[in-house]
């Protein structure tokens, strides 16, 4: 797992768009929220992606970017971004490179089946590329709410 204070691993991953979006265009710029989420347009994740698009002037004003990231298609993405108006970019790891390296791809069971699946997890990486918060198995109601008052916080 990873912890803060760490490097953030890099990526280099397409969006939604099929642009190609690496960490390390934010080094120096903007700081970071990168949240992890096992499907495009499933309850839980469709709440996670409505919060943060509500906030996301909010995330803009304190130079923040925020990112998501599963491993559906550049496709599925752009379904899901037009059905809700996402303001987010999402980001198709489709290889899971991405939730390999922030340790989020893992083993689950429900009703007896284990299987591999994203961990819900979101991370804060600061304009120097390190994490500054670090959240796995996080609950998507009132977690981009508190992610902005994470990045208040370390602001001040």
């Amino acid at each position: 797992m990873l912890e803060k204070h760490q490097p953030a691993p890099l990526f280099s991953c397409e969006n939604q768009q099929q642009q190609h979006v690496n960490l390390s265009d934010f080094k120096g710029q903007k700081n970071v929220v990168l949240y992890f989420y096992p499907k495009d347009d499933t309850p839980g994740c469709t709440i996670e992606a409505n919060d943060f698009t509500r906030l996301a002037p909010e995330f803009a004003q304190l130079n923040t970017v925020v990112i998501g990231v599963s491993k559906d298609s550049c496709e599925s993405h752009q379904a899901f971004i037009a059905k809700f108006e996402l303001k987010i970019d999402l980001l198709a790891d489709v290889d899971g490179a991405i939730c390999e390296s922030y340790d989020v791809w893992r083993e689950r069971e429900k009703d007896g089946v284990k299987k591999m699946a994203i961990l819900r997890s979101t991370f804060i990486i600061d304009k120097q590329g390190l994490l500054t918060y670090v959240g796995y198995g996080v609950t998507p109601d009132g977690h981009a709410q508190a992610m902005l008052t994470e990045i208040k916080q370390a602001l001040c």
